[in-house]
Formats: C-alpha cells, sequence, structure tokens
C-alpha cells in the first residue's frame, strides 16, 4: 500500500500505475493495526476502496467528521477520497479488502454500479451495516475463495474469478442490507429505473462537481429533462438536485479545511470558484459559519 503526502493528510495508494500486479488485497485486521497503528489512527484517505469487517470487538470509526459504533460483526465501506480514521483500539479481530475502482466496475454493468454507487458513495445512509449471523460463514468462504486466487501461481482467469468473488460478497451484504432496512414481506426495488438514475447522479456529482454544471446540463448527461431530475430526487430523498451539489461542495470544503494546509483562496479556487470571496460567502451562507471559524473551531 504506497503513500503519498498530500499538505496534512496522507494518501494511500493500492500499487497505483502497476497494473501487471493484483488490483485486490486481502488484510487481516488486527495485523494491519499493529503494523500501521501510527497511519490508520490519523486522519488519512486512500485512492482505492476499503471494507473493513470487524468481526469482533466494540468502539468507534470516524467516516467524514462523524463517528460511528463499531460492534461485533459490524461491516464498514469507505469510498475513495473518503476522510476516515480508526480509534485506538488494537484488539479488534477481522479482515479488510482492499480495490482499485476499475477493478469492480470492470463492464459497467447495472450491479457493478449499483453497488459501488449505494455500497460506497451514497452520502444519504450511513457508512456501515451489520452483517449479524446467518450470512457470516458465506462471506468467508468468499473471502478464503480471494485468498487462495491472490496465493495461487495460476494466471489464466485469475481477474475473473476475484471479481466475481468480491461481486458476491458485496451481493450478498446488499442482500443482507435490504432485510434489515425493508419490512418483513416487502421486498426492496432495488434495480427500478428511477433508483438507478439517482445512483448515477449521485456519480455524475461526485465527479463533476467542481466544474459549476447547471441543473440542464446534470439532466443532459443522464438523458433525461430536468424537471424529471428534480421530481426524480425530491421523490426518492426528499432533495433537490442543487441541494445535492451544494452538500458535496460543502463536504470536500470541510475536508480541505479540516485535513489540508491550504488557505481559504487556495480551497475556493480548487472547488471550482473564480472569485475566493464568493466561496467564503457560500460556504458561510450554507453552513452558517465561515471557513476560517470553521477550522478554528475543528482544530
Amino acid at each position: 500500500m504506497g503513500k503519498q503526502k498530500n499538505n496534512i493528510i496522507s494518501e494511500y495508494h493500492l500499487n497505483c500505475h502497476q497494473p501487471s500486479k493484483p488490483q485486490i488485497a486481502i488484510i487481516d485486521l488486527k495485523t494491519h493495526l499493529a503494523d500501521n497503528h501510527c497511519q490508520v489512527n490519523t486522519a488519512h484517505i486512500h485512492s482505492f476502496y476499503q471494507i473493513i469487517w470487524f468481526k469482533q470487538g466494540k468502539g468507534k470509526h470516524a467516516v467524514d467528521f462523524k463517528e460511528y459504533e463499531v460492534f461485533d460483526n459490524a461491516i464498514f465501506f469507505v469510498a475513495k477520497d473518503q476522510v476516515h480514521y480508526f480509534d485506538g483500539n488494537m484488539d479488534y479481530e477481522g479482515v479488510l479488502i482492499h480495490f482499485n475502482e476499475a477493478f469492480l466496475r470492470q463492464n459497467e454493468s447495472p450491479t457493478e454500479s449499483f453497488l459501488n454507487s449505494n455500497l460506497f458513495n451514497n452520502p444519504y445512509q450511513q457508512p456501515s451495516c451489520c452483517v449479524a449471523a446467518g450470512i457470516d460463514h458465506i462471506l468467508d468462504e468468499y473471502i478464503n475463495q480471494m485468498k487462495y486466487e491472490l496465493e495461487n501461481q495460476e494466471d489464466f482467469g485469475k481477474e475473473q474469478l476475484l471479481r466475481n468473488y468480491l461481486k458476491s460478497f458485496l451481493i450478498q451484504i446488499q442482500r443482507r442490507k435490504c432485510s434489515l432496512e425493508t419490512p418483513t414481506g416487502h421486498a426492496l426495488q432495488l434495480f427500478d429505473e428511477k433508483r438507478l438514475q439517482l445512483m448515477k447522479f449521485i456519480d455524475l456529482i461526485n465527479e463533476q462537481y467542481k466544474r459549476g454544471l447547471t441543473i440542464t446540463e446534470y439532466a443532459g448527461l443522464l438523458r433525461i429533462s430536468s424537471r424529471s431530475l428534480s421530481d426524480l430526487t425530491q421523490h426518492l430523498l426528499n432533495k433537490t438536485p442543487s441541494q445535492m451539489i451544494r452538500e458535496r461542495i460543502i463536504l470536500e470544503a470541510q475536508r480541505l479545511l479540516l485535513y489540508s494546509q491550504l488557505n481559504i483562496n487556495q480551497i475556493g479556487y480548487q472547488l471550482g470558484f473564480d472569485d475566493a470571496s464568493y466561496f467564503v460567502k457560500y460556504f458561510k451562507k450554507h453552513t452558517e459559519i465561515s471557513p476560517t471559524e470553521f477550522r478554528k473551531s475543528i482544530a
């Protein structure tokens, strides 16, 4: 796992620019915490995706300014560029799965796109869930199969098998999440057209939010009308498209204010604001605190 220093927050990579090496890794959690406790207990980001399965242990795990409870069989989904850190507990038992985004989304199938957007890139739900008893043995089997393939010297079909096991692992978790979130007897329709469009919109926001696109331009990229996009976000999230874009900009601004040494003007420019003073007004309008005050209050 490579490291790059970016201002005051560390960024880690998985075989970056080394396509011949595996784009996925399976790591024992307890060993990882012991070997890297100084790094993992400090706020950091990854250019890869991380699944943290806390099989045993209780504590807290922080993701993007919020602390979440850790308990037996809690599983966390940390997307690339999300700021997170462990709480210093060295007694956790569990497993880490690291993989690069392109590894999962090789074919851009609806299933892969949905799993990526719903489990890892959905800012409107908690980044964790409880696996609980029932599917833990199934998940362990997929992990064992991935470990076997990573150690296997046979290259033929290796990447395809690893991807299939990872995707199966995530599908089992998504099913579990649905069973916990949906009343008995009412199956959640994951792949209806509206829900998939929402996931695509969230993806687009993550890709384009610094460019200052209009709602019409976002709608055009989705090949729907602006009215349809507004109806979609209001119906599924009770939010306007503009509100969703604004929340993403503010989140990134907060990350940079807290974890970088960039000055206020530099942060504004990095987020696509030509006028730094407008960025200050924008931030204060939507958070009721100035960027400078936010930075001081968190520090």
